[in-house]
């Protein structure tokens, strides 16, 4: 009995070949699905671990000693060296902090004075030597320059503490003094780092200083007073360190090291974002799994189909042979094993080699896709191959019922039996199921969690069944119309599609095919759109630099200097509306707005909202310098002046001290007014505990000022700017002069809300008035505002750091753009920007799932094929019989090739066209629900629906290898009737 099977399968091989390719195919699917997601998790992780912050490839261990409180002695850091040693693969560099006073003529900040282990070898010594023996410091250049120090100079500094007694913080010394030396002075090559960790060294800015630490050796410190020192381990992972294979035993040894530091000591503390990293790499493979299963599943639905239609097929094919099988009184296991045994082998090998072709395929994939990453070797890729094979030969054994149970009058009807046309008890469960899953998807917002995960597939294949059985019958009908209208070839070619059994069934897989392939079109491309959403309206300009804290004025001036055509760079901020409903503002430079950013394509043009923000040009006073003259008169001696200017080179604060009674003249010279600045605003307070009342006449600062609180009036004259005081020194009480001319309340353009007032912008909170709406605000999104940065700066009269200070740069920025922002006094710490974003999104999870999506298409439309190719060699005996029977009759030629050669390209054509409505019809009802936006995704209107263009090449690509195999084997049937 072996023997006759093995000889059925030799001698209709080919069709043996082809049912073992399709459950080659259904095997490799199961496959490939378990491998791509490993696949993906290591390449996820890589991607991740390639784009991390400096913060996310770092850990700091902190630590305080305070002489004061007695808290921390330093041995600490000796006990948690053990637990350090215990998390390999990082190099780790001790530094010691401590505030002094002394230097610089100010006391509102006081001077870093710190040790880092290997310092000399991360900055350019520009003079000197480096640091070798006790007292020895470097200097940082710029502040050489401004206190004229050279090597050999010696200074002195002291220890120092907060004091906040006269109602402004200063710093005041608390310590001997200890005399330095100054070996050399130095620059910051590349302040971003990571070596330098997160101790922000060189941020600047008028309340922290210049930027510019003072280093020196370990030796230094045990030989001055100090109160207080800030000591720190700070761990940076090595090349490796954070590979993907390490990644599951990194958080549990990240937790080990917190728990020795609790146990040594409970003020040691560890900031380190690296579990941040860790937490966005599992999203991402989370969102891997929810992606690769969509598709994956409806693929192995439709292997299995393909395999129970092409079984079918062919046992209708043999019916005459089992007909005789039944007339000889075979035994029914006889008659069973000679019905199943030829599909039976094939399908089983076809499986077997399917393991290793997934997998193999899947390598293949990744060392193209994701070069370098590596593939795991894991077995696991493997557990559904068994199932996958198990449902490839259920569907072979249950696509020959029929065959096994009919009479022998039923198998040698070669038309289908009345009655069989009603719907089959697989397809009424098949749209329960869809109907369910929709069900819970929809109700759960787009949960793909439970059933609602395979919603999906049961969609497109209940959707495929429903279109493929309504449009059979209109084929039908058509093929009727041309009969009597005597169109023999399209007639004969329309009947043969409708009235062949199985036809439907191939009609049918051939939608659904084209339908999985249609819905994996549509999510790349909806994908591919999002991303590049986010890229551009993410980042809000073609490059994103992000700079060292400076104030807002400090970041306009410099921007403007650098690019005074204001046509590619701009000055970019953001901050919060304060409030219990915050929501976060971008403060731009209005006049570069339009040339600069990336503007949504809907909504009121970048120009509009430009004129809008900024409807006046309110113009700021400004001094030629060096020297600040303040003519004033007052009635008082118990008042204290100070005026906030600023330029290029900086912002800072000018104390012009305690007036005198009548009218003089201060003058004082502040470094950042060496070239020239703007004043910024004006502060007056009073001396003493008690109120002061008094009358204060300013003469030489012009007329353009406005008064910020309620501390005092102001009215212009001859003389010049008279303010009516009443100020309490006791609660810290001032007035406040800002330049006049900025709309009040201040012009806003919003998305989502705008805010009715804005905490943040000056001393006081400054009212809002909507002037545009848009659909987004670039960069920060749906919810969220937009104010001109020149307007700002001139309200506050106090000096303010921007929380995120970034310079916005064009297509049309030049080369050395970094280098003329630099010159102008920023600091550049990171260049994003379209570019990056997009290749950091591209990295993410649902991007690199989206590869699969791409592979299941191809996937798909190989089943499709592979069925359609077998179904046409088992049909063209019997069509082949038909039409010669026809010829002999009659038929003419022409009908008769029009008849054998449009058949299956008809069949094919209608088949995909109708199968990518399918798609987009299951993709338009289920689509929605896919995480396509990757990990915390901004709150951007990304799009929905993929591209007619797109989805229109997408057809023409699927359909060419159907109609080549059709085509060719409607070639062979010609052949054949002749």
């Amino acid at each position: 009995m072996m023997t006759l099977v093995l000889a059925m399968v030799w001698h209709r091989r080919g069709q043996a070949i082809t049912l073992a390719l399709l459950s080659l195919l259904a095997v490799a699917s199961a496959v490939a699905a378990p491998a791509y997601l490993i696949a993906v998790g290591r390449a996820v992780a890589a991607g991740q671990i390639a784009t991390a912050s400096t913060g996310e490839l770092t850990l700091t261990v902190r630590g305080v000693q305070d002489t004061t409180t007695g808290g921390g002695s330093g041995d600490e850091f000796t006990q948690i060296g053990g637990a350090l040693i215990a998390l390999p693969g990082f190099t780790y560099y001790y530094s010691r902090e401590t505030p002094t006073v002394g230097l610089e003529q100010t006391d509102r900040y006081p001077s870093r004075l710190v040790f880092r282990q290997d310092v000399c070898t991360h900055v350019r010594i520009t003079a000197g030597r480096c640091l070798f023996g006790e007292s020895d410091v470097l200097v940082g250049e710029q502040t050489a320059k401004r206190l004229g120090l050279a090597p050999g100079d010696a200074i002195t500094v002291s220890a120092a503490i907060p004091d906040s007694s006269a109602g402004v913080p200063r710093y005041v010394a608390a310590g001997k003094p200890k005399p330095l030396v100054v070996a050399g002075t130095y620059q910051a090559v590349r302040p971003g780092e990571t070596y330098w960790g997160r101790h922000g060294y060189f941020v600047s800015g008028p309340d922290v200083g210049p930027g510019e630490p003072l280093f020196t050796t370990s030796m230094t410190f045990p030989a001055m007073d100090r109160t207080r020192t800030e000591m720190s381990i700070d761990g940076i992972a090595a090349s490796g360190t954070l590979d993907a294979g390490r990644l599951a035993g990194l958080r549990s040894e990240l937790n080990r090291l917190n728990d020795a530091a609790a146990e040594v000591d409970e003020t040691l503390q560890i900031d380190t974002d690296i579990p941040r990293l860790l937490d966005r790499i599992d999203e991402g493979r989370a969102g891997s799994r929810l992606l690769v299963p969509v598709l994956a599943v409806p693929l192995v639905l439709l292997a299995g189909f393909s395999i129970y239609l092409t079984v079918g097929y062919g046992a209708e094919g043999r019916q005459s042979e089992l007909a005789v099988v039944a007339l000889r009184g075979a035994r029914w296991w006889s008659r069973w094993w000679l019905a199943a045994g030829e599909s039976l082998i094939a399908v089983l090998a076809g499986s077997v080699a399917g393991c290793l072709a997934g997998q193999l395929l899947i390598n293949v994939v990744a060392a193209i896709r994701f070069p370098g990453i590596g593939q795991d070797a894991d077995w696991s890729s493997l557990r559904y191959a068994p199932i996958a094979a198990l449902i490839a030969l259920l569907a072979a054994v249950a696509a020959q019922r029929r065959q096994l149970t009919r009479p022998v009058a039923g198998l040698l009807r070669r038309i289908p039996a009345p009655g069989s046309g009603r719907v089959p008890f697989g397809e009424a469960v098949l749209l329960v199921l869809a109907v369910l899953a929709g069900g819970q998807l929809y109700l759960s917002k787009g949960s793909l969690t439970g059933i609602g995960l395979f919603a999906p597939a049961f969609v497109l294949l209940v959707l495929a069944l429903l279109l493929s059985r309504a449009l059979l019958p209109v084929i039908g009908r058509a093929a009727a119309r041309a009969l009597r209208r005597g169109r023999l070839g399209p007639a004969l070619a329309g009947l043969q599609l409708t009235r062949r059994p199985g036809a439907s069934r191939l009609f049918a897989l051939l939608v659904a095919a084209a339908a999985v392939a249609g819905y994996a079109g549509c999510a790349v491309d909806t994908g591919v759109r999002g991303r590049d959403t986010q890229a551009r309206l993410g980042s809000g300009a073609e490059r994103v630099l992000s700079v060292e804290p400076v104030s807002g004025r400090q970041l306009l001036a410099a921007v403007r200097a650098a690019d005074p055509d204001k046509t590619w760079a701009m000055a970019v901020t953001q901050l919060s509306s304060g409030g219990d409903t915050a929501v976060t503002g971008l403060v731009v430079d209005a006049a570069a707005l339009e040339k600069v950013a990336i503007w949504p394509s809907d909504g009121p043009s970048a120009r509009t909202v430009a004129e809008r923000l900024r409807p006046v040009d309110a113009q700021p006073t400004v001094i030629d310098g060096p020297e600040l003259a303040v003519d004033v008169t007052s009635s008082s001696d118990k008042l204290q002046l100070s005026v906030s200017v600023s330029s290029v080179s900086g912002e800072t604060v000018v104390d012009l001290g305690r007036l005198r009674a009548g009218r003089a003249t201060y003058r004082q010279r502040p470094q950042v007014c060496a070239g020239g600045c703007r004043i910024n605003g004006i502060q007056v307070g009073g001396s003493g505990r008690d109120k002061v009342k008094a009358q204060l006449v300013i003469h030489s600062l012009g007329d353009r000022w406005a008064v910020s609180g309620k501390a005092a009036r102001l009215t212009t004259g001859p003389e010049g700017l008279a303010l009516e005081l009443d100020v309490s020194p006791a609660y810290a009480e001032v007035a406040r002069l800002r330049p006049a001319g900025v709309p009040d309340p201040l012009p806003v353009a919003y998305a989502g809300g705008a805010p009715e007032v804005v905490q943040g912008l000056a001393d006081d909170p400054v009212r809002m008035t909507p002037a545009a709406a848009l659909p987004v605000v670039p960069s920060l999104g749906r919810q969220a505002w937009m104010a001109d940065l020149g307007y700002v700066g001139m309200l506050a009269s106090g000096t303010r750091r921007a929380a995120a200070a970034q310079v916005w740069l064009n297509r049309a920025a030049p080369a050395d753009a970094i280098d003329r922002l630099t010159a102008q006094g920023l600091t550049v710490l990171d260049d994003t920007g379209t570019a990056a974003v997009r290749e950091r999104l591209d990295q993410q999870g649902p991007a690199l799932s989206l590869g699969f999506y791409l592979l299941a298409a191809g996937l798909a439309t190989l089943l499709g094929v592979g069925a359609l190719v077998l179904t046409v060699a088992v049909d063209r005996g019997r069509r082949a019989e038909d039409l010669i029977a026809m010829r002999v009759q009659g038929l003419r030629r022409g009908p008769a090739g029009q008849a054998t050669f449009w058949t299956y390209p008809v069949l094919v054509t209608a088949a995909v066209v109708a199968g990518m409505l399918v798609g987009f019809a299951g993709w338009w009802l289920t689509g929605w629900a896919l995480p396509l936006a990757g990990v915390n995704p901004p709150d951007l209107p990304l799009p929905g629906q993929p591209r007619a263009g797109v989805l229109a090449w997408w057809a023409a690509a699927i359909l060419l290898p159907y109609l080549v195999a059709a085509v060719l084997g409607g070639r062979d049937l010609r052949r054949r009737v002749g």
